[in-house]
């Protein structure tokens, strides 16, 4: 390695002898500069430098036929594209150009040769290149012991360097051991100490001490902290090496494959891939949220460092799979045509049009304000009148994909938030595992049957859906499984019910309720005619334009084989018919098919309903009451009797605790007006009452009944039968006032369907009739009652004249003239 010696100084010039060859330079003080980044070039080294910048190739050009001597200087900040004096370090190199090359892209490569320090004094020209004004700097050199041992111990040092370096050139060593002088040792080891690019200026700092020594003692320092790494990266592999298995060196073998493949660039490449990398490049594309790739990528540099072979490899792995299978940020574009989407509503649903009109507001907000939340729709409603369906028809109006979740029966918590991964065989809930299959973060998803979620030791579901369902929340919900939140906030839920009374009331609170009833006759006449035909025609693979059902025959099909809020059993009766069609068709019958109502008792068979209602209130003792059950509205039919006893009072029927107390309500305000009814008290005292509500097999409860009860009583004590065509409902108190019930909707349509004509309702349910189809309304006379005296004076069938003349003689006359007929 050459080593430069200062031999004459003047105010123009440096003169120099090298000692490689003994030549002497003389190095001018006005220079011109080459700017450099991210190296530093040290005195009696050889370097390659690439030339790019504009100024840089006018310099060269410049030189090149010339003396070929330039300065070299570090620019401080490697961004800056044409530095001035600020911008330099201060100390260069004064460099001889060995060789120039002409790259095709170009730009251009030289090959310099270190020669002396210098102090850059300032920039004397900027165009078309620098030029600046340096000063040679001169080294201190203090020879003695402590320097030779200084350098012995810099040379030990940097041999086990080399020795411990397995991709050092052999050369290396050779070079190392040639150097005799104190300075060129220096720079040698200076120019060739690993320094990270951003940490340039450590290097500099070598340059610029012109102290041999205390040039040496900051080499030695960083030989140290290099030579301590080597040694503890040998003593690792040394154990690893001592300690491996078969298992153990197959994983090793694998990661040096990996280690190649990612070096080489085709770490995907085939099907020997990168398990790693595919992850990787899966969750990247992904874009998962930054606190969950931050868990990812912990979850995945543990999968790296465990082998294969491992039970909890699988378990990791899969939990990784499913983070990048998820939506985090897919979601599809809604439609926001109203009248597109009210089209397709009509075109599905007969009606509806509280539902419609709510779905139409939900986009027309989503269109004025698209970074909305999703809503919490519940359709409540009995059995069969489209809340499923109807959540299709949503989805394909908005271009959103549908998910359809089934509760019913669900009782572990964990269906809905996922199992820890501590479990075996643990997966995500099953909101979780539906989005994933949907492949979007905004479906509309609906929750079918959340009425029917159970509790029991695994925890309760419902408990779990309020984080779910609740709009404030939901944009963190955290499964189990998961362990990281993910935004549900843009999903649209719809729940389904057929009643919110075991719904829990924080549940409830979180949706909008949106009531669907029961389908009028001329309803189900309409959506058979519209709907359910053509399609139970096209599932039984009869032509439609070969069949027409009259009117006539669809009207006693629903009147007489069907009594149901929905319309599932008459879709299921249509199809009977159309069965019996397709078999008549393929035996050979070619002509138009004309469905009578004798091809109905064909088929069907005899009628499954009759009127019953003059049959069963025809006598005293007889009441008629409206019910609303899960299933829709009934009409319940309340019957007492007497007989002699004690006053006792027997309720049989399957009747809740809530029914029972309003019975024992009825008999104690007949008991305490009977003096003013015209019932002998005395009778009473000596009479046992038994209260009996048949379909005793269908348990019931609820105080609506008690309005009916009451009236079954009078009916029986006064002996005057209860009007056939009249149906009543409301709560009774002990003061003989009526109370508000609720479903009064499902009631009504109830009556019309078992053919009352006139219904009595409490007077505070006033504001409900608004909520009743216009049908009924105009078909069913409204008694609007506030107490049972109201009650009684509707209901009753007038006493005979003959019966008002013998009051006097109180009931017992009236109960013996009985005895005696």
């Amino acid at each position: 390695m050459a080593e430069s010696q200062i031999i004459e100084r003047n105010p123009t010039a440096t003169i120099i002898r090298t000692s490689g060859n003994g030549q002497q330079l003389t190095i001018p003080s006005l220079v011109p500069i080459l700017p450099i980044r991210n190296i530093v070039v040290f005195p009696g080294t050889v370097m390659p430098l690439n030339v790019g910048r504009q100024k840089s190739k006018h310099l060269l050009d410049e030189v090149m036929p010339g003396e070929k001597l330039i300065g070299v200087v570090t620019q401080k900040n490697a961004e800056v594209e044409d530095p001035g004096y600020n911008e330099l370090f201060t100390v260069g190199t004064a460099c001889m150009i060995l060789k120039l090359f002409k790259l095709p892209d170009g730009n251009q490569s030289i090959i310099v040769h270190g020669l002396v320090r210098f102090r850059l004094m300032g920039i004397e020209q900027t165009e078309p290149f620098a030029m600046g004004r340096i000063e040679v700097l001169e080294e201190r050199v203090t020879p003695g012991p402590e320097l030779d041992a200084l350098v012995a111990s810099i040379r030990q040092q940097a041999n086990r360097v080399i020795e411990l370096s397995p991709n050092t050139p052999d050369e290396a060593a050779q070079v190392l051991n040639s150097i005799t002088t104190a300075s060129s040792l220096s720079d040698f080891l200076a120019a060739n100490l690993p320094v990270e690019k951003d940490d340039i200026s450590e290097k500099q700092r070598m340059l610029d001490e012109t102290d041999v020594e205390k040039r040496l003692r900051i080499i030695a320092g960083r030989l140290a902290t290099q030579l301590d790494v080597l040694e503890l990266q040998n003593k690792i592999q040394s154990q690893v090496k001592e300690n491996i298995d078969k298992s153990q060196r197959r994983y090793y073998l694998q990661e040096q494959l990996k280690a190649i493949r990612k070096e080489l660039g085709d770490g995907d490449a085939g099907a020997g891939g990168s398990e790693m990398e595919t992850l990787r490049t899966r969750l990247e594309a992904a874009q998962l949220p930054e606190a969950v790739m931050k868990e990812a990528t912990r979850e995945l540099n543990r999968l790296e460092s465990i082998p294969n072979a491992s039970p909890e490899y699988g378990v990791i792995r899969t939990y990784l799979q499913i983070l990048s299978e998820l939506p985090w940020a897919v979601m599809t574009t809604d439609k926001l045509d109203l009248k597109e989407a009210r089209k397709i509503l009509d075109r599905d649903h007969h009606d509806l049009e509280k539902v419609k009109r709510r779905i139409i507001e939900y986009l027309a907000v989503r269109k004025l304000k698209p970074d909305g939340g999703g809503a919490i729709l519940c359709f409540v409603g009995p059995p069969g009148v489209g809340k499923t369906s109807l959540g299709k028809s949503i989805a394909e109006a908005m271009g959103r994909k549908f998910i359809r979740v089934a509760l019913g029966g669900v009782r572990d918590e964990a269906d809905i938030r996922g199992h820890r991964r501590t479990y075996i065989g643990s997966m995500p809930g099953r909101i979780i595992a539906e989005l994933r299959k949907a492949g979007t973060r905004n479906p509309v998803m609906m929750l079918d049957e959340i009425d029917k979620v159970g509790t029991d030791f695994r925890g309760d579901p419902a408990a779990a859906l309020l984080e779910v369902l609740d709009p404030a929340q939901n944009h963190t919900f955290t499964d189990h499984y998961l362990d990281v939140p993910f935004d549900l906030s843009h999903a649209l839920f719809i729940a389904t019910a057929n009643t919110m009374d075991p719904v829990p009331g924080p549940l409830r609170d979180r949706m909008e309720v949106i009531e669907i009833p029961g389908y009028t006759n001329s309803d189900k006449l309409d959506i058979a005619r519209r709907f359910l035909v053509p399609r139970q025609l096209e599932a039984n693979g009869v032509p439609v334009k070969q069949v027409k059902f009259q009117d006539q025959a669809l009207s006693w099909l629903i009147e007489g084989y069907t009594r149901e809020a929905g319309v599932r059993n008459l879709e299921r009766e249509i199809g009977a018919v159309a069965r019996s069609i397709a078999a008549e068709i393929v035996n050979g019958k070619t002509g138009k098919v004309l469905v009578t109502r004798e091809t109905i008792g064909k088929v069907l068979g005899p009628r499954k309903f009759d009127p019953e209602l003059a049959s069963r209130t025809s006598i005293p003792g007889v009441a008629t009451g409206m019910a609303y059950t899960p299933v829709g509205g009934e009409i319940l039919f309340i019957e007492a009797t007497r007989m002699p006893g004690k006053g006792l009072t027997t309720l049989t029927g399957q009747i809740g605790e809530v029914m029972k107390e309003s019975a024992i309500a009825a008999y104690a305000l007949i008991r305490s007006r009977a003096q003013g009814m015209g019932i002998d008290s005395k009778m009473l005292a000596e009479s046992d009452v038994h209260i009996h509500v048949p379909a005793g097999a269908v348990p019931k409860d609820g105080p609506s009944a008690g309005v009916a009860m009451f009236t079954a009583l009078a009916s029986l004590m006064l002996n005057r039968p209860v009007r056939h065509d009249v149906a009543m409902t409301g709560e009774i108190t002990l003061r003989g006032l009526v109370l508000p019930i609720g479903g009064l909707k499902e009631k009504t349509l109830a009556a019309k369907r078992a053919g009352i004509k006139e219904v009595i309702v409490p007077k505070r349910n006033e504001r409900d009739l608004a909520e009743i189809p216009k049908e009924v309304r105009d078909t069913l006379k409204f008694h609007l009652v506030e107490n049972i005296d109201q009650v009684l004076k509707i209901a009753l069938v007038e006493a005979p004249k003959k019966r008002r003349k013998r009051r006097g003689r109180g009931l017992a006359a009236g109960f013996e003239a009985r005895k005696e007929n």
